[in-house]
């Protein structure tokens, strides 16, 4: 069995698990008439009191959304609210993050003060907050601010965390009080309350040491920016996990090592954010819903929610919040029902060419094949049976000269005349056996052997993605109601959609079985 084989296989098993077993959240809007929320927080001792931030206000509910009201507003050019947090002793202490420095209300939003603002416009946009050991710190998108009396006083930090955008903080608050901080150039860890920072992710490394540094603190800001979304530490004093646009990354050794968890089941990789529940259950939000990770790979649970989602956050009562476009939802997690759909996939997949032979089509179509590699290599190691053929040719032209004579009968006896010029030449024949062995061109086959590698990988994830992404929008399509014409348009435009980027990917080899699938069905 080949390793292509064996990629096809792991793929088919974790799909079919994430297709055999779904968890359906029953979701509720409890946004009422507030749309595009950017940012949502329940009281960690009441969840009928939630604050939420739309652009340029704060509002709150105290049952559960059944009715809001406005208690701050924001006057400013940008009016974004981007964190809300609560004090960690005191549930009554609210903080705001805004693009307009940060706010403080000591009585649960009824009266609030700025305790932050920066010097410059970027300084003035807070991202994020974290209050721990009676200190608060202040991501920016010019850097980092501390204040170590309350807000009374401010003093940015130091170094590469001083600079960067500051994306958001969190910490490990029940034993080691370890913070960690996501900021444009990697993953900070500070173990004094932010008196020193130790850089514990950069991209495109899995693992950084203290001398290591791969940034260059002569770059500027766009040069140094990453893909890099949010982190959050676990209760185990060890765990800490981070997302980006590549997916969700976790550590068990404080961000010494990283390992990437699993894309199977997501629709878009790039992952806003994510909270951990209780059991250590991880949600994720991406552009294309809510994920669940569990037995190594995800689950939509966000079927029934529309419009673009900007943020999620879960509550100690088992409730689950999303926020977006089109308002707040909430679900409970213990509605998560488990259910056997295998009847219901085989009705689809029968309708469809089997993802096997997709990802052949697609492997041959980009000429990606483990066939090319080994054919490079079984003709580099030929090579050496081959002589290395050279032919040469000298011309030898003479400098003798010489008398015709002894005849009396020939009219040209007597004339100088000279000799004719000689041609050698040589042909040799020559092996290099040691190449039998071992010949440069390996190495030139290594390089493009990863870089092939990493090329199929890409195109089958494509595929993979594609391929279930259709059958899941069909199955969406078959459950509308007739009557929304709309919805229904939208999702018949996306079945589309994904069929040409499958036919784009197969040279249209996906088309062309569904085709001859319909041809078998009407015969």
């Amino acid at each position: 069995m080949n390793k292509l084989t064996v990629c096809f296989a792991v793929v088919w098993i974790c799909i079919m698990v994430r297709v055999a077993v779904a968890q359906d959240l029953i979701w509720d809007n409890i946004g009422r008439e507030n749309f595009n929320l950017q940012v949502v927080q329940v009281h960690p001792q009441d969840s009928k009191i939630i604050f939420a931030g739309v652009p340029g206000n704060i509002i709150k509910t105290t049952d559960a959304g059944k009715s809001w009201r406005n208690i701050l507003s924001i006057w400013s050019g940008t009016r974004n609210i981007n964190a809300i947090a609560f004090n960690q002793e005191n549930a009554n202490i609210l903080y705001a993050a805004t693009d307009n420095g940060l706010y403080r209300s000591k009585d649960l939003g009824g009266h609030w003060k700025r305790i932050f603002r920066g010097k410059s416009y970027l300084e003035n946009q807070c991202t994020s907050m974290l209050e721990i050991d009676n200190t608060l710190f202040v991501g920016t998108k010019a850097g980092l601010f501390i204040s170590r009396d309350a807000g009374r006083a401010w003093y940015k930090a130091f170094g590469r965390i001083g600079s960067n955008t500051i994306l958001n903080i969190d910490a490990n608050l029940k034993s080691s009080r370890t913070i960690y901080l996501a900021a444009s150039s990697g993953i900070f860890k500070s173990l004094d309350t932010g008196n020193t920072w130790e850089l514990i992710f950069a991209p495109n490394l899995s693992r950084i040491n203290a001398g290591e540094l791969p940034l260059d603190e002569n770059k500027d800001e766009d040069e140094k920016s990453s893909d890099i979304r949010y982190v959050k530490a676990s209760k185990d004093i060890d765990l800490v996990y981070f997302s980006s646009a590549k997916g969700i990354y976790k550590s068990l050794d404080q961000g010494k090592t990283w390992q990437k968890l699993t894309e199977y089941g997501l629709l878009n990789r790039d992952i806003k954010m994510f909270h951990l529940s209780g059991d250590g259950q991880i949600f994720a939000l991406s552009n294309s819903g809510v994920f669940i990770y569990q037995d190594e790979h995800w689950i939509e649970a966000s079927f029934g929610v529309t419009g673009n989602l900007d943020y999620l956050v879960l509550d100690d009562q088992d409730n689950i919040y999303i926020a977006g476009e089109k308002g707040m939802f909430k679900s409970r997690l213990k509605n998560l029902s488990t259910f056997k759909r295998q009847e219901l996939l085989h009705d689809y997949l029968k309708h469809e060419p089997k993802i096997r032979d997709v990802q052949l089509a697609a492997v041959k179509f980009a000429e990606v094949s483990p066939d090319k590699i080994s054919q490079w290599r079984n003709q580099a190691a030929k090579k050496a049976l081959l002589p290395q053929l050279s032919v040469g040719i000298d011309r030898n032209s003479t400098d003798l000269w010489h008398w015709e004579g002894g005849s009396t009968t020939k009219t040209d006896d007597d004339i100088l005349r000279r000799g004719r010029d000689s041609i050698d030449w040589d042909l040799t024949l020559r092996w290099d056996l040691s190449e039998l062995i071992w010949n440069n061109d390996q190495t030139s086959i290594d390089v493009r052997s990863r870089l092939m590698v990493e090329l199929r990988n890409d195109i089958l994830d494509q595929v993979n993605k594609l391929y279930f992404e259709r059958l899941r929008v069909k199955q969406e399509l078959d459950n509308l109601a007739i009557e929304d014409r709309n919805k229904r348009f939208d999702k018949e435009l996306k079945v589309e959609e994904l069929t040409a980027s499958l036919d784009s990917l197969t040279a249209g080899y996906y088309s062309e079985q569904l085709h001859i699938l319909a041809i078998h069905e009407q015969g």
